[in-house]
């Protein structure tokens, strides 16, 4: 009896080592590292935001999941979310305190997609580049 009890724990030991070492692979093995990738694009925010109005699912194939450049003028900065020309919403790992309203710059991140109802593209895993 003893035996079976030893044998019931250790199947369920590894069934929870096993868990929890597959959660972990998910949520860290899988982060890409954007800015040391090649730009696949570089392209205002007002192009950007256009190409996905017009034809969002051509424009999904062409940019999502790839690292891009976007060109404009910041119109608003709120902790780790900066906003360009109102249309490219650029979310940054740790606030950039050199991004300020008003500054032309270029933002390289990845694109994540297209809120059709706000009309923005969404990039994540943002920075300036300089």
């Amino acid at each position: 009896m003893k035996r079976k009890v030893y044998i019931l724990l250790a199947i369920i030991a590894v069934i929870i080592i096993a868990f929890f070492s597959a959660r972990y692979y998910a949520y860290n093995a899988g982060k890409r590292d954007i800015q040391s990738e090649d730009t696949a694009f570089t392209i205002t925010a007002k192009t950007i935001t256009d190409e996905f109005t017009n034809n969002t699912v051509a424009s999904n194939k062409k940019y999502l999941e790839k690292p891009v450049a976007v060109s404009g003028t910041v119109t608003s900065v709120n902790g780790t979310e900066v906003i360009i020309d109102n249309s490219v919403n650029c979310n940054f790992s740790k606030p950039d305190a050199s991004v300020k309203s008003g500054q032309n710059v270029v933002i390289k991140g990845r694109v994540i997609g297209f809120d059709d109802l706000l009309g923005e593209v969404k990039l994540d895993q943002c920075n300036l580049n300089k």
